[in-house]
């Protein structure tokens, strides 16, 4: 375990996201931001010199080896992922990498046996778990035994994928780069192991429309997952137990409606929801807690397999 007090932190990427987790994970005890790296080295300088990240390095194997960090942080582009995190994953570092894990579920299975062979520390960015709604609906739910019923509802669009200029490869798999972000839900609310799946509108690659598919958990909890496809519809995920009713849409706002009412009741959230990307701030207290050894809940690789699991399980994907 490495020392409370000197907790060395490298990036992997230079993007948007990274830029979100270097402000998220600043200023927590105990940190150092030691080095970064990024195949353009422009985007890489420009990050380090607004976020005090140490060293700019040309190479991500000369960085793992001249720094030695406690924690690489890696958000990179899709076609990218497996290829880094290999070399990553071969290096006695801890990890914590943006979702997905893979630009598909062969490549996600491939790295999780790779981190499980290696015995590395594998968090992920599920960061809709964090989230400051996500957290209210969870401590309430806890107190109540009852049966929940989750429904999450998905919008994507193909065509939009291509229009902001992704590759092909990561058109194709969209449903993991992007609809991750509402299947997860059926897995942070819905207890126990995913027992059945049940696919009642399928996905149609050719022409995609509309995608249900009915969720049952070894819990006696259960879920509808339902994907609009190329119209119009929210990111929004309901949670329904015995004695209150939570919604989350937008997935950053909670409100609840109590057993035996009509009225809806808001929440009043967390200033970190604002102050950061929301669920960013908790999700990095969570990891760098974990990677110290605690318990925080934090999302493991484990967690994210699941989650591709059950993407393809609900696309009905076969053998990618």
């Amino acid at each position: 375990m490495p020392d409370v007090a000197a907790c060395r932190i490298a990036f992997v990427g230079a993007g948007g996201m990274i830029a979100e987790h270097a402000k998220a994970f600043a200023g927590l005890e105990n940190v150092e931001f030691s080095a970064i790296y990024n195949r353009s080295r422009g985007k890489a300088e420009e990050l380090a010199s607004n976020h005090g990240i140490g060293t700019v390095f040309d190479d991500l194997d000369t960085m793992l080896d001249t720094v030695k960090p406690d924690l690489v942080i890696m958000a990179v582009y899709e076609p990218a992922i497996f290829e880094v995190a290999n070399k990553i994953l071969n290096r006695s570092v801890a990890l914590f990498m943006e979702k997905p894990i893979g630009m598909n579920l062969a490549e996600a299975r491939k790295l999780h046996a790779l981190a499980k062979e290696k015995g590395r520390k594998v968090w992920v960015g599920l960061n809709r778990r964090t989230l400051g709604s996500t957290q209210a609906a969870l401590f309430d739910l806890a107190e109540n035994n009852g049966p929940r019923f989750i429904h999450v509802q998905d919008q994507q669009s193909l065509d939009t994928a291509r229009a902001i200029g992704h590759v092909d490869a990561v058109v194709e798999n969209w449903m993991y780069a992007n609809s991750i972000h509402l299947v997860d839900y059926l897995l942070a609310f819905g207890r126990g192991d995913v027992s059945k799946v049940s696919v009642l509108q399928s996905w149609d690659a050719e022409n995609p429309g509309v995608v249900v598919a009915h969720v049952a958990f070894s819990s006696g909890d259960t879920g509808v997952y339902e994907g609009i496809w190329n119209g119009p519809g929210p990111w929004a995920c309901t949670v329904s137990a015995p004695h209150r009713r939570w919604e989350m849409r937008p997935l950053e706002k909670a409100i609840f409606q109590n057993a035996g009412e009509r009225s809806l009741n808001d929440v009043l959230l967390p200033e970190v929801d604002t102050a950061y990307k929301p669920g960013f701030r908790l999700q990095a207290e969570s990891v760098l807690g974990a990677l110290r050894g605690e318990v925080t809940g934090a999302a493991t690789l484990d967690d994210a397999l699941k989650s591709m699991e059950l993407v393809a399980q609900i696309f009905e994907i076969v053998d990618r």
